[in-house]
């Protein structure tokens, strides 16, 4: 719970102010029983007008009280609604920080159930749960006072049975906690089946694997509720034994107290306002196991969240970044390897080394696997290199702010995602308010102009999730089409349109050309046909640079180059017969 105290701190104010309003609230409510008290003691001497005037004193007493109690709850309620919001938002901030490795490892659904579930878990705690913390003692406090002030003895049987329930709640504490943690994790686990047999819809109907992922869902569903009924068993154990304590205490203080009262050495007033104040105990008695099962649950939440927010981010922000004030576009690797996390001993890359000048269209090509696409991740800087280094205009790109080098260059992935919007807030993503001519040009570069006149809704088409409404080859022009609106002076492709045919591929780049060479462009692509026209060709064999050179050149050469040309020009003319 250490992390929250940042977040606490922020609003000590307002929770001061609850905390006054609730022992205000208290001082109010325990009040009435003493003027109870004293209008029955005035009825039994036939004091009419005191009971009148004691009568009025507690409905105005309880009406002031009421006004008390809604402002200190509105104002402690909402610093727990004002924690979970800022909770929330530095969650999804540093989410979006960390390293793609992380969400290769931990399933969507459940990344979703820590920010939503978790956090309201957390708001439970720091609203509710801080008013109750906060009303117990105060009640206790008071009400054991007067209590003893009226007939100690008294006080003492009425409390008798709570030594039995303190050692009750302390032994079902540590089961309550565990359950909780359990019922998260499986709601979790839930969460992430869902929206994996959501978004894969299509793939498992095509196998027609509908009720094998039935018989999932249905085993981790078992799973949760079984888990849900045991948590439900704890507290069913502990609720009752709050009430036991309460109700207990109350058939003492009516036996014995009604004997004092026969033996004239307590009076009925003390009786009833004694009743009263036992009274206002057994709510705060029954909350002590509510408060136990929200701060346990609340507990077992950071628990979780504080699995993610311990994470430190894989790429570091440089201390004192530098500045650059006019981005040229030089791009240099230097002796640059790199290895994914856990297979330190197969480098995607080895010792790569080339440079681009500026504004120049240089593509990559090589076989599936030999390391274009982790070549393009290291420029913005998704990874590190392992050893060597990369430069932009000359600075080492560790020592660019993340924010300005983002904004220097931009990737187009070889795989398309589009958020569940219209098509025109997928193109225009990223870019700062573009006029409708520039989203039409982008659509007109893109090659997407006949999709769009076909959509029911032109540009104000929804895609649906992900834009499942879209193939494949028109997901990649519409990030590609992003891309066209970007004012980053470097752009990367990475196979941006390996899902249409290489004759469509071949129209849309000749149409680019005159936008790729107006900015450095590194294109990587699988199909040697189109890249003939760049300024330079890398190609990367089994994470090393082979060749380097035109294309005329590496085709006089006979070296790797070549043979993959002579070897798609083949299967283009097969697939042609």
């Amino acid at each position: 719970m250490k992390r929250l105290w940042p977040y606490l701190r922020r609003y000590r104010g307002r929770y001061a102010l609850g905390a006054a309003a609730l022992l205000l609230t208290a001082t109010m409510a325990m009040s009435v029983p003493y003027l109870l008290k004293r209008a029955v003691d005035a009825a039994a001497v036939g004091a009419g007008r005191d009971v009148a005037e004691f009568a009025l004193l507690v409905v105005i007493v309880a009406a002031g009280q009421a006004i008390v109690r809604t402002a200190s709850r509105a104002l402690v309620f909402n610093v727990g609604r004002d924690v979970e919001y800022d909770l929330r938002n530095d969650l999804f901030a540093h989410l979006l920080r960390l390293p793609v490795a992380y969400y290769r490892r931990n399933p969507t659904g459940d990344i979703m159930s820590r920010l939503v579930n978790d956090i309201t878990a957390v708001r439970m705690v720091l609203g509710p749960g801080v008013l109750n913390l906060i009303n117990t003692p105060l009640y206790y406090a008071y009400g054991l006072a007067i209590m003893c002030h009226l007939n100690t003895r008294l006080t003492l049987l009425a409390l008798a049975p709570y030594p039995i329930l303190l050692v009750g709640v302390k032994i079902l504490s540590r089961r309550l906690m565990e359950g909780t943690l359990r019922v998260q994790e499986g709601l979790a686990g839930l969460a992430a089946l869902v929206q994996e047999n959501v978004s894969g819809a299509h793939v498992v109907r095509a196998h027609a694997a509908e009720q094998v992922e039935i018989q999932r869902f249905r085993k981790a569903n078992d799973a949760f509720q079984a888990a849900s009924v045991e948590l439900a068993r704890v507290r069913g154990r502990l609720f009752p034994l709050m009430r036991l304590a309460a109700g207990t205490g109350s058939l003492v203080v009516l036996w014995y107290g009604g004997h004092l009262v026969i033996r004239q050495q307590l009076t009925v007033g003390d009786l009833v306002a004694f009743l009263g104040y036992l009274n206002l105990l057994a709510w705060p008695t029954m909350a002590l196991g509510w408060i136990l099962s929200v701060f346990q649950r609340g507990r077992a939440a950071m628990q979780r969240l504080e699995e993610v927010l311990s994470l430190e981010p894989a790429i570091a922000e440089p201390s004192e970044p530098v500045r650059v004030e006019h981005v040229r576009g030089e791009i240099e690797f230097r002796n640059v390897t790199f290895a994914y996390p856990g297979r330190e001993n197969a480098p995607a890359l080895r010792d790569v080394t080339f440079r681009i000048p500026p504004r120049s269209l240089v593509a990559v090509v090589g076989r599936t696997g030999a390391g274009k696409s982790t070549l393009a991740a290291l420029l913005p800087r998704l990874w590190d290199p392992s050893a060597g280094r990369v430069f932009l205009d000359g600075v080492d790109l560790r020592a660019w702010s993340l924010a300005a080098l983002r904004r220097a260059i931009c990737v187009v992935p070889q795989d398309p995602f589009l958020f569940s919007a219209t098509l025109r807030e997928n193109i225009a993503f990223g870019a700062e308010e573009p006029s409708d001519e520039e989203i039409l040009r982008a659509v007109h570069l893109a090659g997407l102009e006949a999709d769009v006149e076909r959509l029911p809704r032109g540009l104000d088409t929804l895609v649906g999730e992900r834009g499942v409404l879209l193939s494949g080859g028109q997901k990649q022009r519409v990030t590609l089409a992003r891309a066209l609106l970007s004012a980053a002076p470097v752009v990367v492709l990475d196979d941006p349109l390996s899902s249409v045919d290489a004759e469509t591929e071949r129209n849309i780049l000749e149409r680019l050309l005159p936008f790729l060479r107006s900015r450095t462009t590194l294109l990587i692509s699988h199909r040697i046909s189109t890249v003939r026209y760049a300024d330079l060709i890398l190609v990367l064999e089994r994470g090393r640079v082979a060749e380097v050179g035109r294309h005329e050149e590496l085709l006089a050469r006979q070296g790797l180059y070549a043979a993959l040309f002579r070897q798609q020009e083949l299967e283009e003319e097969l697939a042609a017969l």
